[in-house]
């Protein structure tokens, strides 16, 4: 989440007038994260988000993140069910962007990563996987294999500022996941961005997840690849297997994992690890000044990509 657009009073009380929801009480910025503006909205009748559209978020791919949000969410999963105005409609225009109004979910997400978190992520990951089976439309993965090479083509001229010879390692090491990379691997709908930011809890239980706006249809155990780089590495980018085994084995309970994807799972952490190393790169160098925004440090997905690519099998992940 971050601000790149400015809400001003005015426009905001216009866009309010569209929806039931009550008296506007107060309104504020919320800096985390990089893709959209996002705000607090509260009102007499309760607590929402506002996001306004930014960046890589294509306009016409708005409708099916909606879409798959309210399908999870009638289907057991909960996250944010977006708001639908007087007109029927859950999209509309704020600012010159496009927008919507989502529900609010209570809880916090965790600043510390503990164990006690790692099983509840891998079994919510799991009930996501299989919720969104139902859901028919599919949209193609734009931060898949097919899109690192030409995000790393627009990275290389700062690479080597960031650190010295980055720009070749990223390369040598993407030629080799692309290489390795699996085919038939089951696939469905997958959050993929389901970093401890995205994920709440509240009287230390899992209370939600939010921000599927990097949602796509691809590989499921890419998925687990995501949040074994999200959740596994302590501060010191050291691997827990342990956090790992208890992601894990809690996702293979709700949704059992084959021979084949356990086989993949070196060479989807790789590709994890590089997807993220690649658009946190682009976003440092690229980030506009005064934007506020938390830019991510990408040396940090170097770090984790280099341990992926010493493991050897599905062991090195506890399992």
């Amino acid at each position: 989440m971050a601000v790149y657009t400015e809400v001003s009073d005015e426009a905001l009380d216009a866009f309010l007038d569209d929806y039931d929801i009550g008296e506007l009480v107060a309104f504020r910025g919320i800096a985390e994260g990089v893709e959209n503006s996002n705000f607090s909205l509260r009102t007499t009748r309760g607590d929402y988000i506002l996001t306004l559209y930014e960046k890589r978020v294509d306009p016409a791919e708005l409708p099916w993140f909606l879409g798959l949000m309210e399908h999870l969410a009638t289907h057991g999963l909960t996250c944010p069910l977006p708001v639908h105005g007087r007109d029927g409609q859950a999209l509309r225009q704020l600012c010159g962007r496009h927008a919507a109004i989502t529900t609010f979910l209570p809880g916090v997400w965790p600043r510390h990563v503990r164990l006690a978190h790692c099983g509840p992520v891998g079994e919510a990951l799991a009930r996501l996987h299989l919720a969104g089976a139902g859901y028919a439309p599919t949209r193609r993965n734009a931060l898949g294999p097919q899109g690192w090479s030409p995000l790393l083509e627009r990275s290389l001229p700062g690479a080597d500022e960031v650190q010295p010879g980055l720009g070749t390692e990223l390369r040598q090491a993407l030629d080799g996941i692309l290489a390795q990379w699996p085919q038939n691997l089951p696939v469905g709908h997958i959050h993929a961005d389901l970093f401890p930011d995205n994920v709440f809890f509240l009287d230390q239980r899992l209370s939600g997840l939010i921000d599927f706006y990097f949602a796509a249809t691809d590989i499921l155990a890419y998925d687990l690849a995501v949040c074994l780089n999200a959740w596994c590495f302590e501060p010191d980018l050291s691997f827990n297997v342990t956090k790992a085994r208890a992601m894990g084995h809690a996702y293979a309970a709700v949704r059992e994992l084959s021979a084949a994807e356990r086989a993949a799972l070196p060479v989807l952490c790789q590709g994890a690890a590089i997807r993220f190393a690649l658009t946190r790169l682009y976003d440092w160098i690229n980030t506009p000044p005064g934007a506020l925004v938390t830019r991510k440090d990408p040396v940090e997905y170097i770090r984790r990509l280099r341990f992926h690519l010493a493991a050897r099998d599905e062991h090195a992940y506890g399992l």
